[in-house]
């Protein structure tokens, strides 16, 4: 089993190659593993300014202070893995939050085209689409970003489910599925721009 801190190292790879520098926090989600783990800058938790950046070779220090916070349990595709358009996989890769839905709504709303339409416990309690919703934008060109492998253009979320007896094993049709109690948290601490790193381990 992947550990979150080894993912981690991974994510720090992958936004070295693609130039961009980690916000103070970030999201993990293991395909393999079923979870989505949260790691947070400790700079950033005490009150000083974030400075990670990256350059020659290595991450400058700041970077390194980073710790794992939190792990959540989740639901991905159970088409399995897949960049492509129409597929329903999930897809891997480095991704950023770029847009937030749903804030200030009562848990249970029922999301379609990203508008509220009711309410699970209003006859509609296996929605699909529920409470909050995260969505995601690939920052990979050619690998989830862009053509037909571009992740925003699929609508892929993280999202609330109305069936949370599923998460833990795959279930979605892409997205990433967490319960309401881990869900509201994150969507009220993470703001637009949080990167999330999709691994298949």
């Amino acid at each position: 089993m992947t550990t979150p801190t080894s993912a981690f190292g991974k994510f720090l790879l992958a936004c070295k190659v693609q130039g961009v520098v980690p916000p103070p926090r970030v999201l993990i989600a293991s395909i393999a593993n079923q979870t989505v783990s949260l790691f947070e800058n400790s700079s950033s938790r005490s009150g000083g300014r974030q400075t990670a950046a990256f350059s020659g070779s290595r991450p400058r220090a700041a970077t390194k202070k980073f710790r794992f916070v939190k792990i959540f349990r989740c639901s991905t595709s159970r088409f399995g893995i897949s960049q492509v358009a129409g597929s329903n996989g999930t897809p891997l890769g480095l991704h950023r939050v770029v847009e937030k839905i749903g804030g200030g709504w009562p848990v249970g709303t029922v999301f379609k085209g990203r508008r509220p339409v009711g309410y699970t416990w209003q006859g509609m309690p296996d929605a699909k689409i529920t409470t909050r919703i995260l969505w995601l934008e690939g920052l990979e060109p050619g690998f989830n970003r862009g053509g037909n492998v571009d992740s925003h253009a699929r609508c892929i979320y993280i999202h609330g489910t109305g069936n949370e007896t599923t998460i833990g094993r795959p279930m979605s049709c892409g997205c990433i599925h967490l319960a309401d109690a881990d869900l509201i948290p994150l969507f009220d601490q993470l703001p637009g721009g949080t990167l999330v790193w999709i691994t298949k381990n």
